[in-house]
């Protein structure tokens, strides 16, 4: 059940009632890093930074984590022990991706969107050397202000980019 009072199907996401309302809520409410960073860091907030990095492909970037609205956020780490997740995950972000019109899968310069935006959050909220495997992959902080939006005001930046982007999709 959504805050919406929709429901989400989890065995079958693309039979499921997939809004932009309900991804924006879920994203603004999930704290990124498992919580472990300083203070709140939504991945709504996350995903507009992405969305702002890119050059072309900012709709895939926006919705890039859309899934954890619906299964929360889950450390890299642990995703890699628990590889049903992992396939849980594409299935229902696939779902989304369909349901939106945005092309599948996302493209490389979202990956590195992400990374990139990764590097700089975790100069600000993660403690001094903890994006040292980012650094050693060549990835370099984006420059991005990194917020901390409460999540009444994450959902808020999220729908605005999203109605800003529905405007405007250029590449």
């Amino acid at each position: 059940m959504l805050q919406s009072g929709r429901r989400f199907d989890l065995a079958n996401p693309d039979a499921s009632e997939i809004e932009v309302e309900d991804i924006a809520h879920g994203l603004a409410h999930t704290c990124r890093y498992a919580g472990q960073c300083d203070g709140f860091f939504s991945v709504a907030e996350h995903s507009v930074l992405v969305s702002r990095v890119v050059v072309c492909s900012k709709m895939a970037a926006l919705f890039h984590d859309a899934a954890e609205a619906f299964i929360g956020d889950m450390s890299g780490p642990l995703k890699q022990l628990l590889p049903q997740y992992k396939l849980i995950e594409t299935k229902i972000e696939r779902a989304i991706f369909q349901h939106l019109g945005i092309d599948w899968p996302p493209p490389p310069e979202v990956k590195r969107a992400d990374y990139s935006v990764m590097a700089a959050e975790q100069l600000v909220l993660m403690p001094a050397g903890t994006n040292e495997w980012l650094r050693h992959a060549n990835v370099m902080p984006a420059n991005v202000e990194i917020r901390q939006l409460d999540p009444a005001k994450a959902k808020v930046f999220f729908l605005e980019r999203y109605a800003e982007l529905m405007s405007d999709e250029r590449c």
